[in-house]
């Protein structure tokens, strides 16, 4: 069942498949989402990115409104509600850094940079990519600045007070679209911090340029595999939860189970297969592996069974 969500079905066509009735579906969705959660925060953390792509994508929910309907009614009769989901990739290893559900507000933008920023290794921070949003520059700000004091120029009169300034390492560029008529006729770069020489450095190695192309197309991967925010859906998702528990299955999926064509490895050799078919000449490569995370790729019932080991608690002041 589960494997069918990750694939884009909903719940209600996920029902019909196994000829099951649809709460059921749904129920082992809410199951699975605490171990896939789990899962996740245990592998995806401390890691070392040198670049990162943030978007946001705008979703309509299937809400269910507490009180107002029960759940065998709200299958049939669904309310809507706008939503976005925050998404964060590593373009090099496509790995899914972090995922979010919120409105595109400050607030929000500064919860999903403190997100990042609590996964990725505190001995640096990697070249962030957005779009136009302003409020991941006061987010990004925050979270990758510090106090500095100017320099007096003046013998007299009071000294200049600290100010919050830019890390030195800290590497951050827009790529902002100009849309007319629901027709895209121009886009631009800008450099927010540092300078495009440095930028150039990480990204000249790859044959890139500041882009934001990764990260559009994952929110292409994901209106095609999260039935909650396909266009034009109707699937049984109760409000801001589900749509949660949805993502936390596609963010395993998508990083240990799903390979990726772009990743695969040449075999030294090639590999007869049976039957009539042609030799195997890859070896199949997920975001994970890419990343050094783990070294197979993995199944949904390997993911679910895996017991993942308790945090260590911090030590007593």
């Amino acid at each position: 069942m589960l494997a069918c969500l990750a694939e884009g079905l909903g719940i209600r066509a996920t029902a019909r498949v196994f000829d099951v009735a649809p709460n059921p579906v749904l129920d082992w969705l809410v199951e699975a989402a605490e171990q896939l959660r789990a899962f996740s925060a245990y592998f995806l953390c401390d890691l070392h990115v040198k670049q990162l792509q943030r978007d946001e994508l705008y979703a309509v929910l299937s809400a269910l409104k507490e009180g107002t309907m029960s759940k065998a009614k709200a299958i049939k009769r669904l309310s809507r509600s706008p939503h976005w989901v925050w998404v964060a990739i590593d373009p090099v290893t496509k790995l899914l850094v972090a995922i979010d559900v919120g409105e595109r507000t400050q607030a929000m933008a500064q919860r999903f940079v403190h997100h990042v920023s609590q996964v990725l290794a505190p001995d640096g921070a990697p070249l962030f990519m957005t779009d136009g949003f302003r409020a991941y520059l006061t987010a990004l700000l925050t979270h990758y600045g510090h106090w500095v004091q100017p320099e007096r120029h003046q013998t007299r009169g009071p000294a200049p007070k600290p100010r919050w300034m830019p890390l030195p390492q800290l590497l951050y560029a827009q790529v902002i679209k100009t849309v007319r008529r629901r027709r895209l006729v121009r886009v631009s770069h800008r450099v927010v911090f540092g300078t495009l020489e440095t930028i150039d450095d990480v990204l000249t190695p790859h044959g890139w340029h500041i882009n934001t192309a990764f990260v559009e197309r994952i929110n292409l991967s994901l209106r095609q595999h999260v039935a909650a925010i396909g266009r034009r859906a109707t699937t049984l998702c109760q409000g801001e939860d589900g749509l949660r528990q949805q993502l936390a299955l596609y963010h395993v999926y998508h990083n240990f189970v799903l390979p990726h064509t772009s990743l695969r490895q040449p075999l030294a050799e090639p590999l007869p297969t049976d039957g009539s078919s042609s030799v195997k000449r890859w070896r199949p490569w997920t975001p994970a592996m890419a990343a050094g995370l783990t070294d197979h790729v993995w199944s949904l019932r390997q993911v679910l069974l895996y017991r993942v080991p308790p945090w260590p608690h911090p030590p007593m002041v």
